[in-house]
This record gives structure tokens, sequence and C-alpha cells, in this order.
């Protein structure tokens, strides 16, 4: 097999090593009624967590074996892999609406990603890497809060998968920066680097797995993927000196892709968002009473708050009665 060969057959698999563990992280979350962040106690939560882990082992070896412009697009198929396999493994199909949001996000981002290059990339200082910490964890923070202010469980998972795939990008951020400066000689000369890498990838783990409670898989999963390689991508055109091929216009159907993407995500929450429809009211069972031959179903018996003609007291007596002239009622032949 011929090394672009084996970078596609890694970077698919790797796909579905995160589609597999989006499924089974929103299963926890729709049958956990305990911690919403970190379910340490559920065995299936850590399935989670080492296909999570298995799925960014083989896309970093996908990326040994063959260019980003091919594995990064290739990544984006996770939510195109997660739909199927939700509805063959657990039941969970999705609608034509959702299809279509999550075809649209992974076209957008698959066509963002193969227009953005590496090509002359400098290396990040400390100054810009502190930026970079200061203002992921300020954007993690402001949509971690405004995820508790929204009442609508679509929002607020949409803005925890957002933080999440915030935390993950810059997380991949910082994994290029320790990859280029890690050298044998010096093994902890990155350790700063290395502590904020993992508080991101953990912040990334606990925020996603946050965003799947009452969200469903579609949209949360949709909107990390995006969200994760935008904001790394975005990091290396403003802090690395990365750019768009084609010059300005690569830079604008970039653009356009970005618009794609977002599109829909934004489809995808909408269809989160929508009512469910309502089951038809079953019918009202008929009301049988005893017709005039006292045989059911004849003639139908007064309801409540129908009224009845009486007649009115014949004889003498003290006390007051009325003549109910209806047998139905009555209950008479």
């Amino acid at each position: 097999m011929s090394p672009l060969a084996l970078s596609v057959v890694l970077a698919l698999v790797s796909a579905v090593a995160y589609a597999a563990a989006a499924i089974v992280q929103e299963r926890v979350a729709a049958s956990a009624a305990g911690p919403r962040y970190a379910p340490l106690r559920r065995p299936a939560w850590w399935g989670a967590v080492v296909l999570n882990g298995v799925g960014a082992a083989l896309h970093v070896a996908a990326l040994a074996y063959g260019p980003l412009s091919l594995v990064q697009p290739l990544g984006a198929l996770t939510i195109v892999f997660a739909l199927p396999m939700a509805a063959l493994f657990v039941g969970r199909g999705a609608g034509r609406r959702a299809w279509h949001g999550a075809l649209m996000a992974t076209a957008g981002l698959a066509g963002l990603l193969s227009l953005t290059t590496g090509a002359d990339a400098r290396s990040l200082g400390d100054g810009d890497r502190w930026l970079l910490t200061g203002a992921a964890f300020g954007a993690v923070g402001l949509l971690f809060a405004c995820a508790h202010l929204v009442g609508r469980s679509a929002l607020r998972s949409v803005l925890l998968a957002t933080a999440a795939g915030v935390s993950f990008g810059a997380a991949s951020v910082f994994t290029k920066a320790v990859s280029e400066e890690w050298t044998p000689e010096a093994p902890l000369a990155e350790w700063t680097a290395l502590l904020v890498l993992s508080a991101f990838a953990v912040g990334g783990l606990l925020l996603s797995q946050a965003s799947y409670r009452g969200a469903g898989l579609a949209a949360p999963l949709a909107t990390l993927t995006v969200v994760n390689p935008v904001v790394a991508a975005a990091v290396g055109v403003t802090l690395f000196g990365e750019g768009f091929r084609y010059g300005a216009a690569g830079a604008v159907a970039a653009l356009l892709c970005g618009v794609v993407a977002a599109g829909g995500l934004v489809e995808l929450t909408l269809d989160r968002m929508a009512p469910a429809p309502k089951a038809p009211a079953p019918p009202a069972a008929p009301v049988r009473g005893k017709g005039p031959r006292g045989s059911d179903g004849d003639a139908a018996g007064p309801e409540i708050g129908q009224g009845v003609d009486v007649g009115a007291v014949s004889g003498a007596r003290a006390d007051l009665e009325v003549q109910v002239r209806s047998r139905a009622v009555a209950g008479r032949p």
C-alpha cells in the first residue's frame, strides 16, 4: 500500500473512532442522571475516552504519511459517519433536515481546510503562547457562562460544544508548537506548553460530554467538528503566518466555505429547537346509554351540564319531588 493510500485509510478510521466515541458519549449523557461533565463511574464513558485517544493517534499517524491538505478534510467526515452509525447501532435515526445540515457543515469544513496551507509557517513565541492561552480561556469561560444563562437545551448544548471546540482547537495549536520545539536533549523544556495543552484537552473532553445532555447527537457533534479545526486554522493564519491557497481568490473561497459550514450548524440547531410533532389525541369513547327498548347504543344519555326536562310536582306531599321524564337518566325501561 502506498503512503498516500495508507494516510487515507488511517484518516477514515480515525473519523470512525471519533464518531463511535461521540455516540457513546451521547448515550451516556442521555441515560446518566449523575454528573453532567465527568461521569467517572460510567465504564462506557471511559470507553469513549479511549476511542477519542485512538482517533487522535490515528489522525497523527495519517498526518505522518499524507499531506495536511488531504488528512484534515477527511477528518470532517466524523459527523457523516456518526449519523448512520447511530441509526444502525443504537436506533437513533436522523431526519432529512439533520442530514442536510450535517452535509452542509461537512462540505463547508472540508472546503475550508483544503484551502489552508502551512507553507512558510513560523514558530509560536512565548508572547504569542500566553496571548493564545488567555484568549482561549476567556472565550471558553464566556461560552460556558452563556450556556448556563440560556433556557433552551439545544442552545445550551451548542454553546457548550462551541466551548469544547475552542478548547480542542487551542490544544491542537499547542500540540503543533510542542512537536516543533521538542528535542530529545531537553524533553522537559516544553513543560508549560504541555501543561496548557493538557488543560485544554481535558476541558474540551468534559465540555463535549456535557454538550450531549438533552440535545441528541448531530448538533453538538457537528458544532465540535467544525469549531475545532476552524479555531486551529484561524490561529495558524494569525499567529503562525499561514495563509490560503490561490491568494485572494482562495481567501474568498475559504470565507464562502465558512458560511456554508455555519449555515449547516444553524440548520442543525434549528432542527433540535423545533417542537416535536404532537401525537393525535385518541378519539373519545362514545357515551352509551339505553334506548327506549332497553338496548345499549340506541340512545345516548345526557352528558354533564346538559339540561333535563322535569315536570311539575303532583299530589299534596310536603317534600319537593321531581319526575324525571328522561328514561335514559332514570334507567327505567
